[in-house]
């Protein structure tokens, strides 16, 4: 099974190569996060033994279970939190994640500032943009950006980038060649977006940050 596991790592990692020797990029400069929701540790464990270390959850609660025992083994694992995350969650959050891809609201960034003064720990943020005006999904709207960029700098989050799900079913480049756009506009390099279907498109257009699950763990049953 761990063979199995360094195929499907090797296989996205060259796909991510080529794509960023395409775009005039390294393939240094583009970090790869395993999506690991829903899967348990023994189905984690072939990639952190094939040498993978950075890896992505939706839900604390599900990230509080099983990550500790496997971070006991694997101390130097990277823990990226992309799910939607509660403001009563706050703490939990910035007491586990090295990263926090979706804060997307004002209550969120004052929650996340009070926890990182009790706890001492300052995760890397990203604001989750609502890039295509999609009501049923999380992120901010394009027009909030501005303002809520300005509270995450006041706030003292460590603000890397944005990060986006384009609508589904449709072509995804335009999509990430906006949210390329609105990171220039504001100063911002970090650009967390492209997934198992579209992720070497992303990288064309400067994804830094690639969020890869069913590429690396197989299609869930």
């Amino acid at each position: 099974m761990t063979e199995d596991a360094k195929a499907r790592l090797d296989k996205v990692s060259a796909n991510i190569a080529r794509a960023a020797k395409l775009s005039g990029r390294r393939a240094d400069d583009i970090q790869l996060i395993a999506i690991s929701k829903t899967h348990h540790a023994p189905a984690i464990r072939p990639l952190l033994e094939a040498g993978h270390r950075r890896f992505g959850e939706n839900r604390v609660q599900e990230a509080q279970a099983k990550w500790p025992g496997l971070r006991a083994e694997f101390p130097d694992v990277e823990l990226h939190l992309v799910g939607q995350l509660q403001s009563n969650k706050a703490e939990d959050a910035v007491a586990l994640f090295d990263a926090i891809h979706s804060v997307d609201r004002p209550s969120l960034v004052s929650a996340l500032a009070k926890a990182q003064q009790k706890t001492g720990r300052h995760p890397v943020c990203f604001i989750q943009v609502n890039i295509g005006d999609e009501p049923q999904k999380g992120g901010c709207p394009i027009k909030d950006l501005p303002d809520l960029i300005k509270e995450a700098r006041s706030a003292d989050l460590d603000l890397a980038g944005l990060m986006a799900v384009p609508p589904a079913d449709l072509e995804a480049a335009p999509y990430f060649a906006l949210l390329a756009k609105l990171a220039r506009d504001h100063g911002l390099k970090g650009l967390s977006m492209g997934m198992t279907g579209d992720y070497e498109t992303a990288v064309k257009l400067g994804a830094t940050h690639v969020r890869i699950g069913s590429a690396l763990f197989g299609a869930r049953g």
